[in-house]
């Protein structure tokens, strides 16, 4: 039976046929109507006499409108909504117009009906049904040939809202999908024990059960804007039930407005680290970047580029984004100009080291906001290279910042990291001696220097999930530090609206504080990558300890033992009070410090740092001989 079916679909009717087939709908429909007008008894003679004008005119009209309107030239095994409007709508008018032939026959020809009304309308409902039913039918018969019930995967879909039903209209319509919606999970009241499209909805008490029952392998998660805390928690016994779990995209990234079964994808870990969406002051933001020239260090990095993005948004002057880094940034460029179709930005290749070069930028541009985002982030890669963190991490934020007070920029924001606090590496003491500088430069400038310090990014360039994710994909091992390890976690979107917000409230020398939510054992994050994946641990991906690498900490802090801190209006940003120095002082230290660049003796560089950030005592490196003199 198979083989006959897939022969029969291996072709398209031609399409003159399905508007014979059409046609012929029209003749046996208007014999039904006129049946069923009179009650299936005898149709009286003069209705007979008429038949011959009766049915030549239906037909011309209905032939006509099917022409005019193309219903015959759709694919009948894939007939949607919009085929079935169009069929709908069309029938209607065509007997809008038999109503009009039939007042003009009786009016003025013939000084009869040709057709009854009531013929009319019961021939438009009877036709408008069979020609719809009939197609859907046949799709229906299609998919089933196509994709046999028992070869389809048991899937629920959370949530029986619009999203939801039509979340199940793509599955049920893609011949490709082996799938089969056996049940919509939902917590409205309303909405339990009713049947959508054929489909029961049910309470999530009943997620387990019904897992159980049908023998489900995933869960589709279809409510837009679902919270954090009730999606991680579905996540978690769905998990617990061994079954995967995909999520529907945003309704803004459906492609034209229609969903598409590709689109529908596994969760990422990303995911189950947001958390409510930040409510920022977007007037207050607006104020200060609105038809403003912007300059963004770094900006093909992560967070610069995100900064890049965000600070679009607000419409400003222009936007110059500076990086070193060729191809991101020429990516960067492509992306601006192609997806967001702007042409209120300025690239520029140029090194934040190189005062020369930011001189002629400055110049060139007149930055009236600076976004100090290039850095050298990678702990290990830096303890092993001190000479070029002083390099970059504070020589480059230096000449940045002198450049901004000497051109009076309004406000400069340097992007720092949880790891300035109580440094126990190079990175993390360079970072700090930035901030001592900014902080100090701004007491004696025009231009407000402001700090803001957050954890680490989730999906940043050589953060621990991308890494994951490729472990994962090659066979595993996934490789951590140490069993006990946590850190804090953080959108790039969310982190750079904070840096925005906390911008916007800075009046100078202060440093912010990002409340970055619970801190993550990273191990409990490989074991949920791993069980998202379908994969189980130690049986197909194993996890093993690496021991911590030099510099590293076990967990991360964001404020110092001996630091406090101010609430703001926003209550994810706290402002940290830190040690103040005298500009005089950090000056002369820190060009003491540029200038054993040239010694490139790490010990002597590693030491110097160690007496401007006295909190600053190694871990786990070959600098802790320096802690212990």
């Amino acid at each position: 039976m198979n083989n006959i079916l897939n022969f029969f679909w291996k072709y398209n009717l031609p399409r003159w046929s399905i508007l014979f087939i059409d046609i012929l709908i029209c003749i046996f429909s208007l014999t039904l109507a006129f049946f069923l007008r009179f009650n299936f008894k005898s149709i009286p003679q003069n209705e007979l006499d008429n038949f011959p004008i009766a049915y030549t005119v239906v037909i011309l009209v209905r032939l006509l409108a099917f022409i005019l309107s193309k219903t015959y030239k759709g694919v009948v095994r894939y007939t949607g909504a919009k085929d079935a409007t169009r069929i709908f709508v069309v029938v209607i008018l065509s007997s809008l117009v038999l109503y009009s032939i039939n007042i003009f026959t009786r009016q003025i020809l013939l000084g009869y009906y040709i057709i009854p009304h009531s013929v009319v309308v019961i021939d438009a409902l009877v036709t408008i049904f069979i020609m719809i039913s009939s197609r859907l039918a046949i799709k229906a018969i299609y998919f089933e040939s196509r994709n046999p019930e028992k070869e389809k995967t048991q899937v629920i879909i959370y949530g029986a809202g619009e999203s939801g039903i039509i979340t199940k209209r793509t599955l049920d319509r893609d011949a490709a999908v082996r799938y089969k919606v056996v049940g919509f999970i939902d917590d409205d009241e309303k909405k339990k024990g009713r049947s959508l499209e054929g489909v029961f909805v049910y309470p999530t008490l009943k997620l387990a059960e019904l897992v159980k029952e049908n023998n489900v392998e995933s869960v589709i998660i279809s409510i837009q804007n679902l919270s954090p805390i009730v999606k991680n928690n579905l996540i978690d016994e769905c998990l617990l039930l061994g079954i995967k779990v995909l999520n529907v995209p945003p309704v803004a990234k459906w492609i034209n407005g229609e969903l598409s079964f590709n689109q529908i994808k596994s969760i990422n870990i990303e995911e189950l680290l947001e958390r409510d969406p930040i409510k920022l002051n977007t007037d207050e933001i607006n104020k200060q970047l609105n038809n403003k020239v912007i300059l963004i260090t770094g900006a093909a990095g992560s967070i610069g580029s995100e900064l890049a993005r965000q600070c679009l948004k607000f419409k400003p002057k222009l936007l110059v984004l500076l990086d070193q880094a060729e191809s991101p940034l020429h990516e960067l460029d492509l992306e601006f100009r192609e997806v967001f179709h702007s042409h209120l930005h300025e690239v520029v290749i140029g090194d934040v080291r190189n005062k020369e070069r930011l001189t002629n930028v400055f110049n060139s541009f007149k930055p009236q906001i600076v976004f100090h985002a290039a850095a050298y982030k990678h702990v290990p890669m830096m303890e092993n290279n001190p000479s070029e963190s002083i390099l970059t991490n504070i020589l480059g934020t230096k000449t940045v910042a002198d450049l901004a007070s000497e051109f009076k920029v309004e406000k400069f924001v340097m992007v720092s990291t949880d790891k300035a606090v109580n440094p126990t590496n190079v990175m993390g003491a360079s970072k700090r001696i930035a901030e001592i500088y900014i902080q100090s430069l701004g007491k004696n400038s025009a231009t407000k220097f402001i700090t803001t310090r957050f954890g680490n990014v989730l999906g940043s360039n050589g953060s621990v999930i991308p890494r994951f994710k490729k472990q994962i994909e090659q066979g595993g091992p996934l490789t951590i530090t140490h069993p006990n390890i946590t850190r804090f976690f953080m959108t790039i979107p969310e982190s750079c609206q904070l840096v925005l917000e906390a911008g916007c409230m800075g009046n100078g020398s202060e440093i912010y504080v990002f409340d970055m939510g619970q801190s993550v054992k990273i191990v409990d994050l490989a074991r949920k990558m791993i069980k998202l994946s379908g994969l189980k641990e130690d049986r197909d991906i194993k996890i093993i300890y690496t021991g911590l690498r030099p510099g590293e900490k076990l967990y991360e802090e964001l404020l110092s033992s001996a630091e406090n801190s101010l609430p703001t209006h926003h209550k994810q940003i706290l402002i940290g009070k830190v040690r103040e120095y005298q500009f005089e002082e950090v000056n002369t230290f820190i060009n003491e410090l540029i200038l054993l660049f040239n010694t490139q003796n790490n010990a002597l560089i590693v030491s110097k740092m160690k007496d401007i950030v006295p909190e600053y005592v190694s871990n786990n490196s070959v600098f802790q001989s320096l802690d212990q003199n």
